[in-house]
């Protein structure tokens, strides 16, 4: 859609309150159009108080609501976490798991309001014109998606930030472009992401970032900090011996994962549009509970539950990325993946130390396979090694099979 095409049309616009945000929803109003501003509220970190997204669209002229999604994030968080669906680079792709959110939880509240054309302030390069697009699609295919930064005339119009503020500030709207920013970040409480200018040359070390979520390594407290975690069925339930619930839990791993300088990422990730892009991400507490369920599925998946599971975590993990969360192939996956960590309680404690963790202590895990008799290398009941002579010998044939048959060759690279 372009402008001229949403005359009659009651528009729905997710903002964030910034320049951009300011300047589509002015621009949309100076055209005569029915405007109406939507933000999610994620407990974005970097967000001292949400309502002043509110108060930042005001002088546009706009009412913004601000939909609660606070549950709703930390809810899919777990899920990732049961998912062990992390992407490129090992990284806990915060940004993704925050769009499916933002647009099924804003989605629902346009209707409400009669809205028939969500307006994102994505540009046209990266992956949240896709995100934002394919979900409006399979959420609400009776919606239609204006992009106003695929529009020719508004980007004729507004080739830059000194262009857009010079707009609101014909207004009377406060406007600046501000220094030049080393790199952009997106939040919400399950992790932070930092991108492009400074981060866009692979030159420019990520040291170049002031974590918002905790501390660098070496800022990090000089004595490990010990942490309990329990699980039942794949999920976090308990920390430290506490009883709290998705939101409040994965806040204080947050805290106790960030203040030990745990972790951020760099990563140069395959983009939905086919180029590579550099991202550095943080998501302390995501990698806290992450590390500490990878404990458990080690002593309750079986060698092929394992394969299967990592099958599927990868599957997960893509269809996130790609704004596919709530596709048949991903609702699938994660039914897999709730069978597999249906066995996945017990409870760990790790240790934390400058942004590493050490594993302490696995219990209270009834399912686990792992018997020590059997691993022992001393005398013990568990495993016979006399009983592993069959096997062995059972393993000799088909070895001196290949050898005869001339299929063992020993060349370069071999």
């Amino acid at each position: 859609m372009r402008l001229a095409d949403l005359k009659g049309e009651k528009l729905g616009i997710c903002v964030s309150g910034g320049l951009d945000s300011k300047t589509v929803a002015t621009r949309l109003k100076e055209a005569g159009l029915d405007v109406l501003c939507f933000t999610a509220d994620l407990a974005q970190p970097d967000e001292t108080d949400i309502q002043d997204v509110r108060a930042k669209m005001a002088p546009c002229g706009v009412e913004t609501v601000i939909v609660d999604l606070k549950n709703d994030i930390a809810e899919m968080a777990f899920q990732c976490v049961k998912a062990q669906a992390t992407y490129d680079g090992g990284y806990w792709n915060s940004t993704g798991l925050g769009r499916a959110v933002t647009v099924r939880g804003l989605i629902t509240e346009m209707k409400k309001r009669g809205v028939t054309v969500l307006v994102h302030g994505a540009t046209g390069r990266g992956n949240d014109q896709m995100r934002f697009e394919r979900y409006t699609n399979v959420l609400a295919p009776e919606m239609k998606v204006y992009a106003p930064w695929r529009d020719p005339e508004l980007l004729e119009q507004f080739p830059g930030r000194r262009q857009m503020a010079a707009y609101l500030q014909a207004f009377g709207i406060e406007a600046s472009v501000g220094g030049k920013k080393r790199y952009s970040t997106d939040a919400n409480i399950a992790g932070l992401s930092h991108e492009a200018e400074d981060l866009e040359s692979l030159d420019t070390p990520v040291t170049i970032v002031s974590p918002i979520m905790g501390v660098w390594p070496q800022d990090a407290p000089d004595q490990i900090e010990t942490v309990t975690i329990a699980f039942q069925s794949g999920e976090a339930v308990s920390i430290n011996g506490v009883t709290l619930d998705n939101l409040a839990l994965l806040r204080e791993a947050n805290k106790i994962a960030g203040r030990n300088g745990v972790w951020m990422r760099n990563a140069l990730e395959n983009r939905i549009v086919g180029t590579k892009s550099r991202g550095v991400y943080e998501a302390p507490g995501m990698e806290l509970l992450g590390f500490c369920l990878q404990q458990v599925y080690q002593a309750t998946l079986d060698k092929k539950a394992r394969k299967l599971f990592e099958s599927l975590s990868q599957l997960v993990s893509e269809q996130i990325y790609d704004g596919r969360y709530y596709d048949p192939a991903t609702r699938a996956a994660l039914v897999g993946i709730d069978s597999l960590a249906a066995f996945a309680t017990g409870t760990v404690t790790v240790g934390l130390y400058k942004g590493n963790m050490y594993f302490y202590q696995l219990k209270d895990c009834p399912a686990s396979l792992y018997n020590e008799a059997d691993s022992s290398m001393e005398e013990s009941d568990g495993l016979n090694p006399v009983n592993s002579q069959g096997y062995a010998e059972i393993q000799r044939i088909e070895a001196i099979a290949l050898a005869k048959a001339g299929q063992i060759v020993i060349g370069k690279g071999v």
